[in-house]
């Protein structure tokens, strides 16, 4: 696979940075993927049906999905075929390719407006509150001014943690008592973004109340809220996902995005798994972008996701001596 050289002479030592912790990152699900496809076609003298069958149960093991890793494979296929591919190591690169390309499109973050809003969802657990101070850091590192609303009100400590965060990253907050309308917390710091000239306003939401359906209510409240007053702006509703909870993270997303209007995802503690087909998964099944990856627990391990980078830090060839 061949990386755009321009966006390597460009970014210069950031990018070898940026690459490597990426890179080292995604170190299990490389293992969990990447080694084992290449043992497969480094492995295979031909390509064939077993070839195939080898391919489309690793995709599944690895928490692609079987109905998408089924499609991969036959375009795959058709691929081959139709390109007249005879050499295993070309066949891999096609399947690099393929995988590439679905992860491909509407990945940058939309704040092209002043302000522009970010409202983030995601069930307790899965480091919501953590992303968004990540998050926060990222943006005020680009320039711009960021304020937070704090609208999980119902969670003990949420309010506090994000003051924390706010403190750390050198932005304002608004927030309200614990227990308070978190509508009216969002309402307030579209508001407030608004009056400041702020560029970014980043709002919390719950990730749990006493029953599933409340939850899934209040967020859609908030999120008419967020359509009624910022209708002008550029708006972004970003679901939190624990890429550790594997398919179970493509079914959170589809309840969310039922909710809200989901615009992209989040996906955290890649890292800690094997299974990061799920990013696969996610762009394939739900036709969302993947906006941000975690890959660790310092404040730059958030990283804006580049499907080219990705695709190369996860085949990264220089990556075949690490053990299974």
């Amino acid at each position: 696979m061949k990386l755009n050289s321009a966006k390597i002479i460009d970014l210069g030592g950031e990018y070898m940075g940026f690459f490597a912790k990426l890179k080292n990152g995604l170190k299990k699900t490389r293992q969990g993927i990447a080694q084992k496809i290449n043992a497969v076609f480094d492995s295979s003298d031909k390509i064939d049906e077993n070839l195939y069958e080898e391919l489309e149960e690793i995709l599944i093991m690895a928490d692609v999905g079987m109905e998408t890793s089924v499609e991969i494979i036959d375009n795959l296929r058709e691929n081959i075929k139709k390109k007249k591919i005879k050499h295993t190591q070309e066949a891999r690169q096609e399947l690099i390719e393929i995988i590439r390309e679905i992860l491909t499109g509407d990945e940058n973050l939309k704040t092209g407006t002043t302000p522009s809003i970010i409202l983030v969802l995601g069930v307790n657990g899965v480091g919501k509150t953590t992303t968004i101070g990540k998050l926060a850091n990222i943006l005020k590192n680009q320039g711009k001014e960021v304020i937070i609303g704090a609208a999980d009100t119902f969670r003990a400590a949420a309010i506090d943690q994000l003051e924390i965060w706010a403190q750390r990253v050198g932005c304002s907050i608004v927030k309200h008592r614990e227990g308070a309308d978190p509508a009216a917390v969002v309402f307030d710091t579209v508001v407030a973004a608004k009056k400041r000239n702020v560029d970014v306003a980043i709002c919390d939401t719950a990730g749990r109340l006493h029953n599933k359906k409340n939850l899934m209510a209040e967020l859609k409240k908030i999120s008419d809220v967020v359509k009624k007053e910022a209708w002008d702006l550029d708006i972004e509703i970003l679901l939190v996902v624990d890429a550790t909870t594997g398919q179970n993270g493509v079914v959170q997303a589809k309840e969310f995005g039922k909710a809200s209007g989901l615009t992209g995802i989040i996906l955290t503690k890649l890292d800690g798994t094997a299974k990061g087909g799920i990013v696969i998964s996610i762009r394939k099944n739900l036709g969302l972008p993947i906006k941000f990856i975690g890959v660790g627990e310092q404040i730059d391990d958030l990283q804006p996701f580049d499907p080219e980078l990705f695709t190369k830090a996860l085949f990264d060839s220089d990556s075949s001596q690490e053990e299974i």
